[in-house]
Order: C-alpha cells, then sequence, then structure tokens
C-alpha cells in the first residue's frame, strides 16, 4: 500500500481528525504538536464540561458561524454535529444533551476522550512528535526547532493547524502570521471573540460585588437579545450572556469607539407595572427600599443602578422603571486576546481552495482555528475544527492523487 509522508503540524482539534482521516485512508502520518503534550487547549477547555457540539436543529446550528457560514458549509454537512457524536461514541464516550441543548460526554472531561484518540491514532499508525515546534520555510522544507536543535522535514502535503491567537501560553500563539504572510498568504489581524469586556466600575462597586453574578436578565445589543446571567468582575463582565453579545460589541467599539450593552433587570414585569408599584413607594425611603418594595430588586443589581442611574432617574418612578427595563452599560474594551475563549481573524478565505489548501502555497492545506471565522460558545467552535480538519483531509488525499 502507498503510504505519502504526511506532516500535519499542530495536535489540537483539527489536526488530530486530519491525522486520524489520512491514517484510516492508508497514508504515512506525522503529528509534530510544539508542546509537551497534544490537546493542552482542548483540555483546558473541559476542565469545567467538554462541550463536543451542540442539538439544535442543522440549519440553526450552521447560521452560527455568521459570515462564515457559506465557507465552511460544505465541511460541517460532511461532519455534522450528530456525526461528532457518533464519532465520539466510536471511541467509547458516551454523550448527553444537557438542558442548553449543548452536547457533553458522559464523563464530563475532555481527557478521557483524548486518550481514547491518542490510542486510536496511534493504532492508526500514526507518528506523533512533541516539543517539536514549526519555526518558518526552508526552501520547500519546514523548519522545526526540537529539543536535539533545528531539523528541516520535506513531506509530500503539510496541514498547518496551530490555532488561532487566544490562551497562547497553551500553544496557540500565532508566531505563525509573519511565515505565511512573507509567502503572499493574507491573514487579518486576530480580535479577541467570546470574550468578556471591561467596565469603568467604581472601586466601591468592584470591592463589594466582584464575583458576583447577575442572574435572571435579558441582554441586548446589534446581536439581538438574549436572556440569561453574567458575572462582575474586577476589571468588567464575563459569562456566557456576554459571550452571546461579544462579536457584536466588540465590532461597535472598532467602529465607533464605545458600545453599551442593554439590560432589562426585570424581565417579568413592564415597564408600566414597575412604575406603577415604584410609584406607590414612599420618597423619603431610601433607594434601596423603594427598589426592593417596588420592584423586588436588591443586591447586586440595586448597586448596578446605583452605578448607573443619575439621582434624579432614581427619584422619578417612570424614569427609574426605563432604565430597569433597558440600563445601559457602557463597555470599554474587550478583554486581552490571551485571556479570551476564542479568536476572530486568521488566513483570509479568498487565499483558500474549496480543498482547504493555500492557493500561494500548493501543497500546503489549513484547517480550525487559523482560518478566518468565529462562533459563539455552545460545541460551535470543536465541531467546526473537527470539521475542517477532515475536510483538509480530503482536500490532501485529492492533491497526492494529482
Amino acid at each position: 500500500m502507498r503510504r505519502d509522508r504526511i506532516a500535519i503540524i499542530g495536535g489540537g482539534p483539527a489536526g488530530l481528525a486530519a491525522a486520524e482521516t489520512l491514517s484510516a485512508a492508508g497514508h504515512g502520518v506525522t503529528v509534530y504538536e510544539a508542546m509537551p503534550t497534544l490537546g493542552r487547549k482542548f483540555l483546558l477547555a473541559g476542565k469545567s464540561g467538554l462541550n463536543i457540539t451542540h442539538s439544535e436543529d442543522y440549519p440553526s446550528f450552521v447560521s452560527r458561524f455568521g459570515d462564515a457560514a457559506g465557507r465552511l458549509r460544505s465541511a460541517l454537512d460532511a461532519f455534522t454535529p450528530e456525526d461528532v457524536k457518533a464519532w465520539a461514541e466510536g471511541l467509547g464516550i458516551e454523550t448527553f444533551v444537557g438542558s442548553s441543548g449543548r452536547v457533553f460526554p458522559t464523563v464530563m472531561k475532555a481527557s478521557p476522550l483524548l486518550r481514547a484518540w491518542r490510542g486510536r491514532l496511534e493504532d492508526q499508525g500514526v507518528s506523533i512528535l512533541t516539543r517539536h515546534r514549526w519555526i518558518g520555510f526552508a526552501g520547500d522544507g519546514l523548519v522545526f526547532r526540537t529539543p536535539e536543535g533545528e531539523t528541516v522535514v520535506d513531506c509530500d502535503a503539510a496541514l498547518l493547524a496551530l490555532g488561532g491567537a487566544s490562551w497562547p501560553r497553551l500553544g496557540s500563539d500565532a508566531a505563525w502570521t509573519g511565515w505565511l504572510r512573507e509567502k503572499g498568504v493574507t491573514v487579518r489581524d486576530f480580535r479577541p471573540a467570546n470574550c468578556g469586556f471591561d467596565v469603568a466600575w467604581s472601586p466601591a462597586f468592584v470591592e463589594r460585588f466582584a464575583g458576583s453574578p447577575i442572574k435572571s436578565v435579558v441582554a441586548s445589543s446589534d446581536a439581538g437579545s438574549v436572556p440569561g446571567e453574567f458575572v462582575v468582575t474586577g476589571a468588567g463582565i464575563e459569562g456566557s450572556l456576554v459571550y452571546a453579545h461579544a462579536a457584536a460589541l466588540r465590532d461597535r467599539l472598532e467602529r465607533e469607539g464605545t458600545a453599551v450593552l442593554t439590560l432589562d433587570l426585570a424581565p417579568g414585569r413592564t415597564s408600566e407595572r414597575l412604575a406603577r408599584d415604584l410609584g406607590r413607594q414612599d420618597i423619603k425611603a431610601s433607594f434601596s427600599t423603594r427598589l426592593r418594595k417596588g420592584a423586588g430588586i436588591g443586591g447586586v443589581k440595586a448597586a448596578l443602578l446605583r452605578q448607573l442611574v443619575p439621582e434624579d432617574d432614581r427619584k422619578d418612578a417612570a424614569r427609574l422603571a426605563r432604565r430597569i427595563k433597558t440600563l445601559a452599560l457602557p463597555l470599554v474594551a474587550p478583554r486581552p486576546i490571551a485571556e479570551v475563549i476564542s479568536s476572530a481573524g486568521g488566513v483570509a478565505w479568498e487565499g483558500v481552495d474549496d480543498a482547504y489548501m493555500l492557493k500561494a502555497l500548493p501543497g500546503i492545506f489549513v484547517a480550525g482555528e487559523m482560518l478566518d471565522w468565529e462562533a459563539p460558545t455552545g460545541g460551535y467552535l470543536l465541531t467546526a475544527c473537527l470539521a475542517t480538519g477532515r475536510a483538509a483531509a480530503r482536500g490532501i488525499e485529492a492533491w497526492l492523487r494529482r
């Protein structure tokens, strides 16, 4: 059987998915990973519960990828959320659907799945070399820094699956952008995605409420209105509800320099009812007492209103009711990309053909978060990494047949 020399650079989900596909077809595959172990970001993401995909209807699932949905569609069609579940179960990892529609392994952790996956790869003959950091090109070869020094690797085809720019301490440091740009590949600058935001809290608010959850709210932005909760931090705000609006808020900050997240602190009451109930309160009572008795609001929500609502509006029942229903939370900036869940930006789609090969570098393919797409949390990120890794593997097979 013919065994082609294929280099997979990056031992995360996209690279391992490609290695699995290619080795199953009988190709000789070597995975080069810069870190001491495979899947460092994958393991960290799964510490609090590995979210492998989402159970919502497929058209809605695909729509979560925004502007990149059209380019990703063929890869996702070939490896759907149902395929992700079947793949995990084929590795001996049972799954279940949580109340949010997210799909988890019953063991909840990433490490059992990664161990089973690595075992399958080794059984299929994949060679895995850790502490091999790619540092660029040398002629037609790929240069790696290893514990024994630099080495140049020649191969028949290579896949770059080096991740984006978030959590660089786990290996995805985007150092590769310069080497590809030198070769004529267009790379969009990386930006934070699924991120928290800085807020100009007062010191007293931070001292008392940092770490407090703000529950049962509806948050609105250019992304629409979403119910949920988020957390106050010393720097600003974090949490799944914030991440749902992150791309829209980040883009508005970039365009206009300002952005607000609009909060409904009392989703179960209309503004009219709040105004009526607040209007019945003794105006001489404290603000906290009027909020508690008239709106059922206390704790961190009351402090948030005190932080953001002018004194005159606090005294007027109708204006206070409107503020409770449409509280504008001004944002200063996204959190630094080094600490966010994922990144937007990367290799521009116009430089990638339908087989996931770089047009400027025949025989070099790309997959995963290196590409210019973003998606919300909830299993979308991992599914697309797995799907694009497999799609690039099919592209490599077609290239080798040529």
